[in-house]
């Protein structure tokens, strides 16, 4: 009966659009189940408003949630006068006095009957009976008006007999209905198998990534508290070194003030001495009698005369800066080297240099060895065997432990490649270029694009160059080879892992470029 069907879609809850279970009502008045509701609200949670799922009307808090005893009956006798496992939901058409389960519907009419309606239903062509359904205009051929009968693989469609012999689906490969659906049950059931394993696949994911996440919390909490007791200990060193610093320059004061004062008594001394002099001098002069004059002692005489002829100018030494600076120093070096010994970071900036021994025809090589150019002009060096045929070269040192890095000034023209290798890589051909074997890696800039290359395979990175400075960091013993761009802040480009089996040379790879110039790398650190 159409009016139940009205009925259901007014029962039916618009979250989960199934006949109301323990219905709420939200203060604008729209009513959901329970369950649904609630989990609609819990989604919501932290985002600072509440939304109702219907009308969008919004609430600063958690509406509260009113039963609606009413309309719970209505849909408890709504579902009490459903027919059993056997029926479909759906009534007949011409039953107005009580709903009667519908046998058939008949696409002509677009009517519901049950059985006995449809023993007294016209038995022409043109009313065809199907299995109930509430749309039987579904169920014909918007084209046509006729029956769907058959599936048109080409276009994937269900068609009618007319569609089949004349229209657009004409020569296409078809099927009646039933078989379609019965191929595409196969195929279903086909899927139906696999989906177990990947829903079992796609937990054990879940559990995986919930399991790393744990994992990267814990290190990050490692991390921070490593850190945080990296700066309290620096900060303590620091402040030890603040009062040693200052004590020297204490202590070097105070002896300074000592022979200043010591000095001063000194000269108070002589001042006294001098003016007495001053008075015996002056009596005689003073003198009438020149017997008594000339029997004078002489030697006050000449030492009045010698000591004011001598400049007197007791010295005062400066603070000795050199000491005190000494004193910094040391100390600065010293919590450096603890900081380091805490394993906090402690990478040491890699003094490398270039190789020439290895450097290709093509690279052009600074006479401070931290400067590697193409060139077009051959450099004429002689073909040994550490040497490169093309574009490339190594450095002097070797990394076989630790935590290293070194930094690059490098070209915004031109296309450059640097990473690492072992020095037992291939120097001829350009399957030895570094990233283009298993025994080297490497970061490659090119048509203004960053990608990472390793044994032939590369990867294209998202972020687009914007720094000329880029910093490679190497940890040996944890295998792993990052890449930075020296940005404000730094930037992460890459990092590899791997199991380092060789000594591990600095390798850089420049090229030409006809319309960005040519590329240039160039040692910093």
């Amino acid at each position: 009966m159409a009016a139940a069907a009205d009925l259901r879609e007014e029962l039916n809850c618009s979250v989960c659009l199934s006949i109301y279970s323990d219905p709420i009502m939200l203060p604008c008045g729209h009513n959901f189940c329970q369950g649904c509701i609630g989990r609609v609200l819990d989604t919501q949670e932290g985002t600072g408003v509440y939304t109702c799922p219907e009308c969008r009307a919004e609430y600063p808090e958690r509406p509260a949630l009113q039963r609606n005893r009413t309309l719970g009956n209505i849909a408890e006798r709504f579902l009490c006068a459903q027919p059993g496992p056997g029926g479909t939901g759906i009534y007949c058409t011409y039953c107005i006095h009580s709903p009667v389960a519908a046998a058939k519907s008949c696409l002509l009419c677009e009517a519901s009957l049950c059985e006995s309606h449809v023993r007294v239903h016209s038995r022409s062509a043109e009313h065809v009976l199907v299995e109930p359904t509430t749309a039987p205009e579904k169920r014909k051929c918007s084209a046509h008006g006729e029956p769907l009968k058959y599936y048109c693989y080409e276009d994937s469609a269900c068609i009618c007999a007319s569609c089949c012999l004349g229209g657009q689906h004409k020569r296409h490969r078809v099927e009646l209905l039933s078989e379609a659906s019965d191929r595409k049950k196969e195929q279903l059931r086909k899927v139906l198998l696999n989906l177990p394993l990947m829903i079992e696949e796609t937990e054990r994911g879940a559990q995986k990534l919930q399991e790393r996440r744990v994992q990267m919390q814990e290190q990050a909490a490692g991390e921070m508290d490593r850190v945080v007791a990296l700066f309290a200990d620096i900060r303590e060193r620091l402040e030890a070194l603040e009062r040693r610093v200052l004590s020297e320059i204490a202590r070097q004061e105070e002896e300074l003030t000592a022979r200043a004062s010591e000095l001063i008594h000194q000269l108070e001394i002589k001042k006294e001495e001098l003016s007495r002099k001053i008075l015996q001098t002056e009596e005689l002069c003073n003198m009438a009698d020149p017997l008594a004059v000339l029997q004078t002692h002489d030697s006050d005489e000449h030492d009045g005369v010698r000591e004011s002829q001598e400049p007197r100018g007791p010295s005062l030494g400066d603070l000795n800066e050199d000491l005190i600076s000494e004193t910094l120093h040391a100390g600065l070096e010293s919590i450096v080297m603890a900081a380091k010994g805490l394993g906090v970071y402690g990478k040491g900036a890699a003094h490398v240099l270039l190789d020439i021994n290895t450097a290709s025809n093509n690279v052009a090589v600074s006479e401070d060895r931290k400067t590697a150019s193409w060139t077009s002009t051959n450099q004429l060096r002689p073909q040994t065997p550490p040497r490169f045929i093309g574009y490339q070269i190594l450095s002097t040192n070797s990394f076989t432990s630790g935590r290293h890095f070194w930094d690059m000034e490098v070209s915004e023209s031109g296309s450059w490649r640097v990473g690492v290798a072992y020095p037992s890589i291939g120097r001829k051909g350009n399957q030895f270029w570094i990233g283009n074997n298993i025994k080297s890696w490497c970061l490659w800039r090119w048509n203004n694009a960053y990608s990472v290359r390793h044994d032939q395979h590369g990867t294209d990175l998202p972020l687009l160059p914007s720094c000329t400075r880029i910093r490679v960091s190497l940890d040996y013993g944890a295998g792993r080879l990052s890449f930075y761009e020296l940005s404000e802040p730094i930037t992460h480009l890459h990092t590899f892992t791997a199991t380092f089996t060789e000594p591990l040379h600095a390798a850089f790879w420049v090229w030409k470029d006809t319309l960005r110039g040519h590329s240039l790398v160039r040692l910093i650190s």
